[in-house]
């Protein structure tokens, strides 16, 4: 299923075919930087089945994000539900992204996210879209930044999920678009 298209991106559903390029970028080094693990190809294959089961059954996830002219995947964007109470209520969706290095510097991200926060407000009807990041990923906020995202530092947290082994990746910052703000924008 084919969630949005852009002028060079398709974002859709996850394919069996996706599946070494999910597992490329999730035991990346650079593309996982910020992220406390790689992940195996095991690994990888259970949280690729988790993410499509969870796309399938509520509309919201990391999707694929593919290469419009080709289908080629280079990564994933999406709108997910957070599971980080009491840093984030229940039902909060974050926006969230990760490309393979080869697809970097692109603008791929920004066009993504920009056509998934359309998708958020316009036909999700969704209030608030957050997004969040260890504070040095620089590339990330970056990205939050441009497509018009505020930081709200009263809302930044130290990630529950990371041990207390990697303490320079606890520390994340949230940046926050309402629909108003995003309708403002439009």
């Amino acid at each position: 299923m084919i969630i949005r298209e852009t002028e060079r991106l398709r974002i859709r559903s996850w394919c069996e075919g996706d599946r070494d390029l999910f597992a490329e970028i999730n035991s990346d080094p650079k593309v996982m930087e910020f992220f406390p693990l790689r992940r195996s190809r095991s690994e990888s294959d259970a949280l690729f089945d988790r993410n499509a089961r969870r796309i399938g059954e509520t509309g919201f996830g990391f999707f694929a994000l593919a290469l419009r002219d080709s289908d080629l995947p280079i990564g994933f964007c999406g709108l997910a539900r957070t599971d980080l109470e009491p840093h984030l209520p229940d039902g909060t969706i974050e926006i969230g992204w990760r490309l393979a290095v080869s697809h970097w510097g692109k603008g791929y991200v920004t066009e993504a996210a920009l056509a998934l926060l359309e998708h958020g407000f316009g036909e999700r009807r969704l209030s608030e879209i957050v997004s969040f990041a260890v504070a040095k990923n620089i590339r990330s906020t970056a990205v939050m930044k441009r497509i018009g995202m505020r930081p709200d530092p009263l809302r930044d947290f130290d990630h529950p999920t990371v041990p207390d082994t990697h303490a320079h990746l606890k520390r994340h910052v949230l940046y926050a678009i309402t629909d108003k703000e995003w309708k403002r924008r439009a």
